[in-house]
């Protein structure tokens, strides 16, 4: 927020407009404290703290595409993980065998699973929960050490 605050007035400044006040009053007080005075150095510690945290951040490899599963009893060595994108296609293979089902798209998310089916025949109450207790059990096969909550939407095809 801070950052696109500075932006709009640093455009509105290039623009010809005058720059904010609080803009002014920063500049002020940071062109006549003394470098050693102690709000300068906190500031100036606090900047470099966030900047090496923002640094860490970036070159960190991330595993947000990975789910991790449940460890094996009496191996707490062992680390496993699924790609998200081969648990939804897990899932959505489950999907498509509840009857009434004609076409099924899963995402896979840390906290949740968003299924979306096209009911072709049935009832869509019964498909949807036919559907839910399905993506459930294969869900709980995964395995996963934190089940995310599964969300379920039909519609009724309507050609």
């Amino acid at each position: 927020m801070a950052a696109v605050a500075t932006l709009v007035d640093v455009v509105a400044v290039r623009a010809g407009r005058p720059a904010a006040a609080w803009r002014r009053l920063l500049t002020d007080e940071l062109a006549t404290r003394p470098v050693d005075n102690v709000w300068m150095l906190t500031g100036g510690a606090v900047a470099a703290a966030l900047g090496v945290w923002l640094i860490v951040l970036a070159l960190t490899p991330g595993q947000r595409r990975w789910l991790p599963l449940r460890l094996p009893p009496g191996c707490p060595r062992v680390r496993a993980f699924l790609h998200r994108h081969g648990a939804a296609d897990v899932l959505r293979d489950a999907a498509m065998r509840v009857p009434g089902v004609g076409a099924a798209h899963v995402l896979v998310g840390r906290h949740r699973i968003k299924a979306r089916a096209v009911v072709r025949f049935r009832d869509p109450q019964r498909v949807k929960d036919d559907l839910t207790a399905v993506l459930d059990e294969e869900r709980d096969r995964l395995a996963l050490a934190h089940p995310p909550r599964i969300v379920v939407r039909v519609r009724q095809r309507t050609d």
